[in-house]
């Protein structure tokens, strides 16, 4: 009886799995393309995150779960004093979870939007950090591709974190990217220019371009050129060309000269490093450890004495939304009751279908969704070459197979995001 209690204790110790039963959902923060945010605490730390949860049959309609997958992909293998760093993450049988650091200064828009006037000591500090950011990531070969207000998220005391890896990308040996990716008025020239009359690509100089679009808008309240997300792209070169960028004869000559740098139309001339931006004058006698230690004092502390975001998002979520996060343990526990139900009811029947036929209906979707994504994970990683064979035996499989009905193909898209969801724990 002692060993047996003793084998149960010394699980229970080394036992990482982590679910949504292990949080108190407090309040829902924000949301955005590609699902929503609220606050939490965990249990039995007493620790505040951030949670950001998905819906997978959204996910799957939107065909938005590769980038779901990239993003979590990315952010299990990073950790930075100025990045969003994730935690955990997990799944049940409706959302896909992320669960992160928790910045209750708000972001950048949020403060926009609010006529907060930022001081170029402020928007020095951002830049600062932010460059930090980037150089881990280029460390990492990773290009965010979507840095903007929005995704710039401060700290209590006023320190910039960078967040929303899901269409970043990951860049090696000399590779250039192609893909058109990004926010329209925050991306690079080159980006365009890649994608509209073929070029060479782009590589990590396109971060320090949104970099410098975003410090511009903060400092003056609107963007360097006049480009809208609705905009042609074949429109969008001809801006650079032929405007020049405003810059107030109130700034600094230090700051319009850091950002002149950064808003480089060409790649090969633009500030687009950590040891860049160390040799600009108005960054010379900057001590880089105390920033990386957060030791500089921000020129812009948000109140403490509020929440920094849209209130309406409790209220959606409390009032409008069809599955609130808050019941969904009696929901499931409803779900799962009925699932059990008609287990029991049908097992004389599930006998009617042959092996063959499951596997062509399962490997049919399989080879749908695996096609278009490979999730390398810790504990399952498969190499080139098993995947290769993998998919020549779905193929051979699903050769003669039918196209399944909308709901089954619904399921078993549901069926393979259960089963190729990256658990994480970073604790572990």
């Amino acid at each position: 009886v002692v060993c047996v209690s003793f084998a149960h204790q010394f699980a229970a110790l080394f036992d990482f799995t982590v679910n949504f039963d292990h949080f108190q959902i407090l309040r829902a923060i924000g949301k955005g393309s590609f699902g929503k945010v609220c606050i939490v605490q965990k249990r039995d730390t007493e620790k505040m995150y951030a949670m950001k949860y998905m819906n997978k049959q959204q996910c799957i309609e939107r065909d938005e779960v590769p980038n779901v997958f990239r993003e979590l992909e990315i952010l299990q293998d990073i950790e930075h004093v100025f990045l969003v760093n994730l935690w955990y993450s997990f799944q049940d049988e409706e959302d896909m979870f992320m669960v992160v650091d928790l910045l209750l200064g708000g972001d950048l828009r949020y403060h926009l939007t609010q006529n907060v006037q930022f001081n170029e000591e402020a928007v020095k500090l951002y830049i600062c950090e932010m460059a930090l950011a980037l150089d881990y990531l280029q460390s990492q070969h990773i290009v965010h591709r979507d840095i903007k207000p929005d995704n710039i998220l401060l700290d209590e005391q006023g320190h910039a974190h960078l967040t929303d890896f899901n269409i970043a990308t990951v860049i090696k040996d000399g590779e250039r990217a192609t893909a058109l990716a990004g926010t329209k008025p925050y991306m690079a020239p080159e980006i365009f220019q890649s994608f509209v009359s073929g070029g060479s690509g782009y590589s990590f100089e396109v971060d320090w371009w949104s970099l410098g679009v975003t410090a511009y808008e903060v400092l003056r309240g609107q963007r360097p050129y006049e480009i809208h997300s609705t905009d042609p792209l074949d429109n969008l070169l001809q801006v650079y060309s032929t405007n020049s960028v405003y810059y107030c004869p109130t700034w600094s000559k230090d700051m319009v000269t850091l950002l002149r740098k950064l808003l480089t139309v060409n790649p090969e001339h633009r500030c687009s490093s950590l040891a860049h931006v160390q040799a600009i004058p108005c960054l010379s006698e900057v001590d880089w450890q105390m920033v990386y230690e957060k030791r500089v004092e921000a020129g812009f502390v948000p109140n403490k004495g509020r929440l920094h975001c849209d209130p309406t998002f409790e209220l959606e979520e409390m009032i409008l939304e069809s599955r609130p996060l808050h019941k969904k343990k009696k929901r499931l526990a409803k779900s799962r009751s009925r699932d059990s139900s008609k287990d029991s009811q049908s097992v004389s029947n599930t006998h009617t279908h042959t092996f063959a036929d499951r596997q062509s209906k399962t490997y049919s979707m399989a080879l749908c969704v695996m096609t278009h994504y490979w999730i390398r994970s810790r504990l399952y990683q498969l190499s080139s070459c098993r995947r290769k064979k993998m998919l020549l035996i779905m193929e051979t499989l699903t050769t003669n197979a039918s196209p399944p009905q909308e709901n089954d193909y619904l399921q078993e898209c549901l069926e393979v995001v259960q089963q190729e969801f990256v658990i994480f724990n970073r604790e572990k």
